[in-house]
């Protein structure tokens, strides 16, 4: 989950912020927690770019994905290395980034080894949840469904102890807390790019 350093707080990604504000103005809630942080996160937003960053002391954006496997019967998960816990993939946005879907793609490409995924543009949640970051802060987490190609084999990273395909109704413990909110909409999403239909 966690990145390389992001920008500094004077560096704010113009496009990035752009992609995010619109994202979340223009995206319906897959539940009343999830529509809880998106309010709270446009909130943050309203500080300006340097909510992107790491630098920001009240919280802010990351993005993270959750794999499902070709089938859309199993989920890929990282035993994480700092938390040790399992947790979806994902981590801090960072200057080359230029939406919040890119920079979740670019996060589970990294930390899966996978090539081939594809996102769904649309998020499937949004989580808040605090951390360790400049001495505590909040992460303002923006998820994603993404999809493996048939027959991916992941490549466990630095940033995690292991990684796993688990079936989405058995997950392993300890598991990281708002993971498993993920299932259902990603299942769904898969659902949809599967049947060929645009996400809306």
């Amino acid at each position: 989950m966690e990145g390389a350093a992001g920008p500094g707080p004077g560096d704010g990604n113009a496009a990035l912020y752009a992609d995010a504000v619109a994202v979340l103005t223009g995206w319906t809630p897959t539940g009343s927690a999830a529509a809880e942080a998106r309010d709270r996160t446009l909130a943050l937003l309203a500080d300006g770019p340097a909510a992107l960053t790491r630098h920001h002391l009240p919280g802010h954006l990351t993005a993270s994905a959750l794999v499902l496997d070709a089938a859309g019967t199993r989920v890929l998960l990282c035993l994480h290395g700092k938390l040790h816990r399992w947790v979806q993939l994902g981590g801090h946005c960072e200057p080359g980034d230029h939406t919040l879907a890119g920079a979740a793609l670019r996060e589970a490409t990294e930390e899966s080894g996978i090539e081939g995924l594809v996102i769904d543009p649309v998020p499937i949640d949004v989580d808040i949840h605090p951390v360790a970051c400049q001495g505590g802060s909040l992460h303002h987490d923006v998820r994603f469904a993404v999809f493996a190609p048939p027959g991916a084999v992941p490549q466990v990273s630095d940033e995690s102890e292991a990684l796993g395909w688990f079936p989405a109704d058995r997950l392993p413990e300890p598991l990281a807390g708002g993971t498993v909110q993920l299932v259902v909409p990603a299942l769904a999403a898969h659902a949809r790019h599967t049947a060929g239909h645009p996400p809306r």
